[in-house]
């Protein structure tokens, strides 16, 4: 649930910043929101990888890739948490 809220967060971040809003104020803030639509990119990969695969090697791959992209989410939502706290994110 957590998970959830936090990737919410990062959604909601990443839209203003779109929008042309005086979000973000760094280029290290935009390349964490980059990452972020990384993530995104690397599970719809892996969930069409997944499907289309024809064996059972092919799907430890997108397993990996799903893992690998949770687990960078992750990290870069608790970075842009960072950057908050320390007043480095304009919101």
């Amino acid at each position: 649930m957590a998970r959830h809220s936090q990737c919410i967060l990062a959604t909601d971040d990443e839209r203003a910043f779109q929008e042309g809003n005086k979000t973000v104020t760094e280029s290290f803030n935009e390349n964490l929101l980059k990452t972020i639509r990384l993530t995104r990119e690397m599970l719809a990969l892996a969930d069409e990888g997944d499907r289309d695969r024809n064996d059972d090697s092919c799907g430890i791959i997108y397993g990996i890739l799903r893992d690998s992209a949770y687990r960078l989410r992750k990290l870069v939502e608790t970075e842009c948490e960072k950057h908050k706290t320390a007043g480095k994110w304009d919101a």
